[in-house]
């Protein structure tokens, strides 16, 4: 993507944002929500940013695990460190993230292929397991809403990612005339993401760690309804921030900001939650996420691949970020 175009998507993604937020706050009595914030438990506050930071742990396991299956060895300490500055990055940047992991994993020697295929694998797992929470849940979000449209949407996305999965996996059952007729690049990514998914090895740990981490985003909202004394019950936030974390997951915002609030707040309203509790936790987990990332901005300082960020190596993971995989 040429500079003026990358300017202008994330012009768009600021306004998407700042325009719901907006929104948002023009129908919340803002003292009351001021309130709410400055009176949070200190100790659920202090709960969730630990448990998103374990969750960078899990989001480290899951992705070790999937460059191994395309055999690159990578040392744990090396790749969280990769995924904490991609971390920082995601919150300084728009969709920088990945393209500074592309660039600190290529400077551990690490091929293009399996480089960006492991990253994509990593995203298609993770929306995997996130359908197969959100899954787990619908049955008993048909007891909590009948709005038809919310249910086609969540029934049809858990479907559509289940179909990819068993699309991807039975890959070389198609006929041939098929996979001829698509294009290379497509067929070669593909391939690249099943192999962990079809990994002999660690395939069960593999899936286990994937699950782990949609989980520990419910047990980090839990945490911080608690610390506003909201009344959401463990069972309304199994069911309904996986679907928050779904809707906030769309780039078409900056880091989520807007997209994820507006989703929390119309997602908790059916669980008889008030509008201004269901912000108030939605902005407390933005900002448990900036404290993450920070510490992942600490990280960067230290990092040795930091000594090199300014060498030509950059410029390949730039075109790379903005390349179809």
């Amino acid at each position: 993507m040429k500079p003026p175009a990358k300017a202008l998507v994330t012009l768009a993604k600021f306004a998407v944002s700042i325009g719901i937020l907006v929104l948002l706050l023009r129908t919340q009595d803002l003292s009351s929500l001021q309130a709410d914030l400055l009176a949070v438990k200190l100790e659920m506050l202090a709960l969730a940013v630990l448990l998103l930071l374990v969750q960078t742990f899990v989001l480290c396991h899951r992705w070790i695990l999937i460059l191994r299956a395309m055999n690159v060895a990578l040392d744990w300490l090396p790749g969280w460190r990769i995924l904490m500055v991609s971390t920082f990055f995601n919150q300084v940047l728009p969709a920088g993230g990945d393209a500074v992991r592309i660039w600190m994993l290529r400077r551990h020697g690490v091929q293009w292929s399996p480089t960006i295929g492991s990253i994509v694998a990593d995203r298609f797992l993770g929306l995997l397991a996130l359908a197969l929470v959100i899954l787990t849940g619908v049955p008993f979000l048909f007891s909590r809403t009948s709005e038809n449209s919310l249910l086609f949407a969540v029934v049809g996305f858990v479907w559509a990612t289940c179909f990819g999965a068993i699309a991807l996996l039975t890959m070389d059952r198609w006929p041939a005339r098929i996979t001829a007729a698509l294009p290379v690049k497509l067929v070669q990514c593909a391939i690249l993401v099943r192999n962990p998914l079809l990994a002999p090895r660690g395939r069960a740990t593999l899936m286990g760690s994937a699950t782990l981490i949609p989980l520990i985003n419910v047990a980090a909202c839990y945490a911080l309804a608690n610390g506003l004394d909201a009344q959401l019950s463990a069972l309304d936030a199994f069911i309904f921030i996986p679907l928050v974390t779904l809707l906030s997951a769309a780039p078409i915002s900056i880091g989520g900001w807007g997209l994820r609030e507006g989703a929390m707040v119309a997602s908790l309203s059916l669980a008889g939650l008030a509008a201004d509790k269901a912000l108030g936790i939605s902005v407390l987990l933005g900002l448990c996420g900036l404290i993450v990332g920070l510490f992942g901005g600490l990280v960067w300082l230290v990092a040795p691949e930091r000594a090199h960020f300014t060498s030509p190596a950059w410029a390949p993971a730039e075109r790379t970020d903005a390349a179809p995989i």
